[in-house]
This record gives C-alpha cells, sequence and structure tokens, in this order.
C-alpha cells in the first residue's frame, strides 16, 4: 500500500475514535479518557505502518512488535488510572481557564491528538521501510534501547503509583527513587524509546524521518503538553513544597540534586 493511503487510513480511523471519545467525556466529564487512546492509538498506527511498509519483513515484524507492547504497556496503565482517580489536574485546570469554550476546544484538543498519534507512529514506519535483509547489529541495538525505556518508564510509574496510594503523601511531592534523580523520569524514559525506532531505520532511506520523531517529541514534553502543562498543575496544587523540588531536581535528564539556594 501506498504511505500516504496508509496514513490517511490511519488518520481516518483516530479521527472517528476520538470524536466518539470526546463525546464520552461530555458525559464523564474526565477529559483523561484522551491520554488512554493516544496511547493505545499511537501504538496501533505502528502495528498498522509495519504491515504497510515495505521493508523487511523481519524488520516490519520486530517493529510491529515494539509498537503494539508499548502501546499496550502505556495505554493499559493511564487506563487503571483514569478509572481509579479524578480527572488529571491538567485538563480541570483547563476547564477552569477555557469556561463556556471547554467543550469546543476540547473536541479540537481530541482531533489534534488523533493527527499527533500518526505523526508520532513516522518513526515506526521509518524503521520498518527499512530494507535490508535480516536482522542486523542496529536492530538489535534498537530493540535493547526500547526494553531499558519501558523498564525505566515502567518502574516510574509504579513508583509514582504506589506514591499516590498512600494517604499518608497527600499534597506531598513524590521525590523518591527515580523521582529524585528527575522531577519526570517517565517523560524521559518515553523519550528514550524513541530512539530505537532510529537505530532500527539506520541505514534505510528514511532514517532522517525516524530521527525528526525524538526531536519533535522532546519539544512537544519539555515546551508543549507534558512537562509545562504538569508543572503549572502540581506547583498550583502543592505550592512551596513542589517549588523547592523544582529548585534541587532536573526537569527531564535524570541527575544529582542540587542545594536549594532559597533556604540556604
Amino acid at each position: 500500500m501506498i504511505f500516504w493511503q496508509s496514513a490517511l487510513i490511519g488518520w481516518a480511523v483516530m479521527a472517528v475514535l476520538m470524536t466518539g471519545l470526546w463525546l464520552i467525556q461530555r458525559r464523564t466529564h474526565n477529559a483523561g479518557i484522551v491520554d488512554i487512546a493516544w496511547s493505545f492509538g499511537t501504538g496501533l498506527m505502528g502495528v498498522w505502518f509495519a504491515w504497510c511498509a515495505d521493508g523487511d519483513v523481519s524488520r516490519r515484524w520486530l517493529v510491529g512488535l515494539l509498537a503494539g507492547l508499548w502501546g499496550i504497556r502505556l495505554g493499559s496503565y493511564l487506563l487503571r488510572r483514569v478509572l481509579s482517580e479524578p480527572e488529571d489536574g491538567r485538563y480541570t485546570m483547563l476547564r477552569e481557564r477555557w469556561g463556556e469554550h471547554m467543550q469546543r476546544r476540547l473536541f479540537i484538543f481530541f482531533q489534534l491528538q488523533a493527527t499527533w498519534a500518526v505523526l508520532f507512529a513516522l518513526p515506526m514506519w521509518a524503521a520498518a521501510d527499512h530494507a535490508a535483509v535480516g536482522l542486523g547489529w542496529f536492530d538489535y541495538a534498537g530493540a535493547l534501547v526500547w526494553s531499558i525505556a519501558l523498564v525505566g518508564e515502567s518502574i516510574a510509574d509504579m513508583q509514582l503509583a504506589r506514591f499516590r496510594r498512600d494517604p499518608g503523601n497527600r499534597g506531598r511531592v513524590c521525590d523518591r527513587g527515580l523521582w529524585r534523580y528527575s522531577r519526570h523520569p517517565n517523560y524521559f524514559f518515553e523519550w528514550i524509546g524513541w530512539w530505537s525506532y532510529v537505530l532500527i531505520a539506520v541505514g534505510g532511506s528514511y532514517v532522517w524521518l525516524a530521527v525528526a520523531g525524538p526531536v519533535v517529541m522532546y519539544v512537544f514534553i519539555t515546551r508543549v503538553t507534558g512537562v509545562p502543562l504538569t508543572e503549572k498543575q502540581a506547583a498550583r496544587s502543592r505550592g512551596e513544597a513542589y517549588r523547592k523540588y523544582q529548585r534541587t531536581t532536573n526537569a527531564f535528564f535524570p541527575g544529582p540534586t542540587r542545594a536549594d539556594e532559597a533556604t540556604s
């Protein structure tokens, strides 16, 4: 199948899905379902692109497996979280900010997520389209990086979930485990995972497209939808405790904690 045909079909499916979920959130008043849909949807798009690509069969299977397992892991985690907790504070904050325009803007936001699911799956297509026969060292290196990223993100998510389950931690900042070295270790390992498709695409015709994936994702996470909204909501709900955390702990890349200059 021609690439643009497969991309258009993928976008159409995601657009319909996001429209349905937008209607559901109008009843449930929980916009967090968009995160679940993006996770499952991006993984599904990766599997779809691996199916439609013209690369080596073994590489297409590898990319489809990695994309599918990633989507299932992240989507299942978010599904459990959304079903067991109130609406994410980011969306509650947007409801307050957007007021009477909330539903119209949320519809646009849901549709943007449909588009992003396709765009962020393009590195998977670039890797799956690599035509070299058989798997090589770069493919195995990509699978290793993917495994490290999946384990790291899973640990970060489990540590945060365990912290939140403790009633004694209400209003406190999770600065334990991986969260001691980065304010967003889950986002960091998520970003690392996209480099696996760069490695798998090395030697292929579209490695530049694979490289664009983690570059664009870094901008989105650190400047647009990830860190900025999360930090604003955390600072609002946890106050000075979170501002101290910001002063002593790296935002994205893990590193040693710093002395709190404001206190000293």
